[in-house]
Order: structure tokens, then sequence, then C-alpha cells
């Protein structure tokens, strides 16, 4: 991720051509939009320059009626900028929205792209900010400023040429008292950046915040942390209230500080156009129409310095959004990648090393090699790597040092699809999407036909479950699963894997969370998953691991034994024995459980 003062040194003239990619395919749109916006602009003087011969014409008495086509001129002219800009508006909104969803395509692609390690360091709401507000932001902004640069360019040089064409001795003052007027913007850029970025960063903790009260609601409830949890919003609210009140200190002195330096103008032409009138160098129409032009002139300028903050915001967010398009990928396909057809052989480990943060090593050269259609227990205390193994084989994260080989092919040269395509995972705690329960069971694989999820759910014991509701496979199970019990959710999960059919299953604490009833039940479906499978188990329960064709032992992330259940009993001082007695309290020299 970028930090903040490489965000606020970046360039933001670049922005525009990053974006170009996305709004090339609906160019002729957009560029038809922009140029309505020169006749919009334009039309504004108009009436401005109509004021010198009405005025010379009536009001100087040089006629004995009214020219009516005046008025009706002016009518005639706003009404066709009124259509003109209706149309414009049209095409900026159909645009906007269209590179808008494709950035967010473009965006969401790239966040299912990421590794786990992501995920591991970034909070929900940093990516709800960066992967959708920030796409919001950045069309908006840019389409919005573009429309709003060209027509108020075009009604600035329409009403100069007015202001020119009537006196070019008032233009000089004018045109050299609006520069002044323009000078205090140059500052106002450097005085904003930091403060708008850490609003952004700081409004990304308002959506954590929502986020984990939705996810944690009844820990909230039941641990009574309403209060704590309002304090923590109120207090990022006062964070954001505070940035927002010194954007305001730094940006609310400038239209008045603008008003002033353009009515010190206003009051010098008025001065000066007095004496050319005297003196008949301009008329009266021609100092009225100057006048006219030149308030007109003020409104866009003025709106320059109350929309500055908006502009620079709209900036911020293009380079957030091209900072995460751009960060590359760490785990992804090698150039030459193979297809993983099946495991015929073996799955090999290679004094491998791994970190989760520099010089804190979690795997420690571990070799491990594991035969094909064989189950391997992995056991241990809390924190000795067991987890961190399994999540290296299908490349949730790639080790630091060594190689994990499937049939002597490195994990890193297969194919990142094909290799997840052959392992299916069966989680402690499994993520369940909204939608029924057969769509859930096709996310194992999307093709599979109906006889295909019945056995599924027959060999997941979920079969009279599902059987007996109103709806069958097309119940809704709610987000996440929230309508289900917790072996329900786990036998849902594993008959997903079942349709996956795919020949490694990982089986991560897959029944620790899970009464001794549900337990039962799941463990028979697990049995049935693990048949002619390569299997790693992960389990606390050693009771669960007793028939593996191997255990392997861990101990801050070094394997220090392994070996089947009984073998490993007979170990004097054993690391696994010391476990098993600890977990049933049995005597080391009966091996008998303790009444």
């Amino acid at each position: 991720m970028q930090d903040l003062d490489s965000i606020q040194n970046v360039d933001f003239t670049r922005n525009y051509k990053r974006m170009w990619p996305f709004v090339k395919p609906y160019w002729f749109r957009a560029l038809l939009a922009v140029l309505l916006s020169i006749p919009i602009g334009a039309l504004d003087a108009v009436v401005a320059w109509a004021l010198k011969p009405y005025m010379d014409v009536v009001l100087a008495g040089k006629a004995d009626h009214s020219p009516l086509f005046i008025p009706l001129l002016i009518i005639g002219f706003t009404t066709f900028q009124g259509m003109l800009n209706y149309f414009a508006t049209y095409l900026n909104a159909w645009v906007g929205v269209k590179i808008n969803h494709d950035l967010k395509k473009a965006l969401f692609n790239k966040l299912i792209d990421f590794e786990t390690s992501f995920y591991d360091k970034t909070t929900s709401g940093s990516v709800v900010q960066r992967f959708a507000s920030d796409a919001d932001a950045a069309c908006t902004g840019l389409l919005d400023n573009l429309k709003l640069f060209v027509s108020r360019l075009c009604s600035s040089l329409a009403l100069i040429a007015v202001l020119i064409y009537n006196s070019w001795q008032l233009s000089i003052i004018a045109i050299v008292v609006l520069i002044c007027a323009l000078l205090p913007l140059a500052q106002l850029k450097r005085r904003i950046k930091s403060f708008v970025i850490r609003s952004v960063l700081e409004g990304s903790k308002v959506y954590s915040v929502y986020n984990e009260t939705f996810a944690g609601n009844k820990t909230i409830s039941s641990y009574n942390l309403k209060k704590k949890m309002f304090g923590r919003f109120e207090d990022y609210l006062k964070v954001l209230f505070k940035l927002s009140m010194k954007v305001t200190q730094k940006t609310a002195w400038l239209t008045p500080v603008m008003h002033i330096v353009v009515s010190i103008g206003i009051a010098a032409v008025i001065g000066y156009g007095s004496y050319l009138i005297i003196n008949g160098t301009i008329t009266a129409g021609n100092f009225v129409s100057f006048i006219t032009a030149l308030i007109m002139l003020y409104g866009p300028i003025k709106g320059i310095g109350k929309n500055f903050s908006a502009v620079q915001l709209s900036f911020l967010a293009i380079e957030r959004v091209f900072s995460l398009l751009e960060q590359p990928v760490k785990i992804k396909n090698k150039r030459g990648a193979k297809p993983l057809d099946k495991i015929k052989k073996d799955i090999e480990f290679n004094d491998v090393w791994f970190e989760y943060n520099e010089g804190a090593p979690v795997l420690k050269g571990i070799n491990l090699k594991v035969k094909a259609g064989t189950t391997i227990a992995l056991v241990g205390n809390s924190g000795g790597g067991k987890t961190t193994i399994v999540n290296l084989l299908p490349r949730f994260y790639d080790v630091n040092k060594g190689s994990i080989k499937i049939d002597g092919v490195d994990v890193r040269d297969l194919k990142l699809e094909s290799l997840r395509e052959n392992i299916a995972v069966v989680f402690q705690d499994n993520f369940l999407f909204s939608g029924t329960i057969k769509e859930n069971i096709l996310m194992g694989k999307e093709d599979a036909t109906d006889a295909q999820i019945e056995k599924a759910l027959s060999m997941a014991y979920l079969d009279e479950f599902v059987a007996g509701l109103e709806n069958g496979l097309d119940t809704e199970i709610g987000e996440r699963g929230c309508s289900l019990s917790g072996g329900q959710k786990q036998r849902l999960a594993i008959a997903r894997a079942f349709v996956k059919d795919a020949p490694v299953v990982i089986l991560d604490e897959a029944t620790s969370a899970l009464d001794n009833k549900a337990e039962a039940i799941v463990q028979k479906a697990i049995d049935n998953l693990m048949k002619n499978r390569t299997v790693f188990v992960i389990a606390h329960r050693l009771s669960t691991v007793q028939n593996a064709d191997k255990i392997v032992v861990l101990n801050d992330g070094e394997i220090v034994e392994e070996g089947k259940h009984e073998n490993l009993l007979e170990v004097e001082n054993g690391a696994y024995r010391a476990l098993y007695n600890a977990q049933f309290k049995t005597r080391p020299e009966s091996g008998k459980k303790a009444s």
C-alpha cells in the first residue's frame, strides 16, 4: 500500500491519462458532452454583449421605440443554452456511470486476485473505502470537473472577449484583478492536501466499525459492548470533524478574499469607467456591458474556490484507485506454468521456511513427504505452524525458502487455478454465501448434475435435513449461513467439497467448534470425504486422528516427531505421548484412561 507521503508527492496531472483506458470505450459520448460544454459556456457572454446596443439605443434615447428583438434574442439564446446543458448533463451522467462500473469491475477483479496476505493486513473498512467509494469519487470528479472546466473556460474566454470589445483600457484593470484573485489557489492545494488524505483514511475506520458491528452483533450484546462500540464510533467521528474543520479553516477564507479583491477591481473599473464615459472614450452601453461581463466572469472564478477541495479529493481518489490497480499481485502464474491433472506419486515439503512478519519465522526447515492416497495428521500446540503448512499447499502464501513439490514439480511452476482445482478445503469456520443451499453446493462445481448434488448431500449426511425443508435445496440460508446450526454449516461445506471431488482434501479443525452430537455426525461425513483421497488433517482432538497413516507433531515451527499413533505412544517422554496423556488423562505406564 502507498503510504501518506507517497500519495502526497504524486503528480496529479497524469491521472486523466491513467483514466483514458476506461474512457476510451465511450470516448465519442464523452467528447460530445465536452464539446457541448463549449457553447454552453460561450453563450454566457450573450446577455452581457446584448446590453451594449440595448443601453445605447433605448436608455440613451436614440430610438423612439424599444427593439424587442434584443430581449427575445436573450430568451432564445438562454433556452438554447438550457437545452444544450440538459443533453450535456445526460451524456455526462451516462458516461460517468459506465466508467464507474468498469472501474469497479477492474477493482473488484484486482481485489479477488490479491493474495491472502493482503487481507491479513487490510481492514474491511479500507476495502469498502478504496474499492468502492474511491471509484465513485474518482469518476464523478473526473467527468464533472472536466465538464466544469471546459464550460467555465469557454465562458471566461467569451466574457473576456466582451470586456476587450467594450474597453481594452478597463480590461487591463479587470484581468490584473482576476489574476490577483486566483493567486491564493496555488497555495490552497498544498495547504489542504494532507487533511483531505487523512479524512479519507479516517473515513475507512468508520466503515470498519459498521462492518464489525454487523458481524459481531452477538458478541457486542453478550459482553455489553454497546457503550464501548458507540464510544469508538464517536471518537472516529470527532477526528473526522476536526479534519473537516481544518479543511474549512484552510479554504473558507478564499471566497471572502476573492470577493474583496474583485470588489476592489469593480470599484476601480467604475471609477475609471466614469472618466472614460465623460471624455467620450466609451459609451454608457459599453460601460454597462463591461460591468455585466465582469460580474458574470466573477461567478466562475468564485466557483473554482468553492469547489477546489472537492477537486483535490477527486484527484486523490483517482490516485488511490490506480495505486491499487498498479499494485503487483505476489502470488500468480509463472510464465510457462504447467497444469496439474492429478496427483500420482506424492507431495513433498523440502526444507520449507516461512514467515508472516520479517524476522519471525513460523516454519523452520520443514521436511515432509506425503504419499498420494494417504492421510496425514498435523498435531501440536497452538501456534506451532500446522495451519501454515496446509495454507502453503494451495499457495495462499508462498514459501520464503525451500519448496513444495507435487509429483516432483514445484507448486510455483503449476497453474494456480489447476492447483487449487485439485484441493478441497474444509475450515473450522467455513464461509457460506448468501443464497440457497443448492447455490452454495454448486460453489464446489458450477456444472454439477442433480445426481452429483444428491450424492454429495447423502455422503455429507445432509439429505434428511434438506428433505425436511419446505423449499428443499432452494431454501435461503441467509448471509454467512445464519439460519443454519454449526453442524449443518459444516456438513454443507463438506457437501461442497464432495461435489468438487478434488484428489487432495485439507481438514482444518473441521469439528473442533461442534458439540459431541454434531461432531459425531460431521465426523461420519468427513470419513466419507476422506476415502480414496490424499488428506491433511489438523486437529486438537487426537481421537479424530488416531487412524491416520502418519501423525506429524509440530512444535514452534519444527517437526519434532512423526509416525503412527501406536508407535508414537511408545516413545518415552515423547511430544505426542505428552499431548495424548494431557488430553485423555492417562497413565503413561498403563496407557489406560484414569478413573
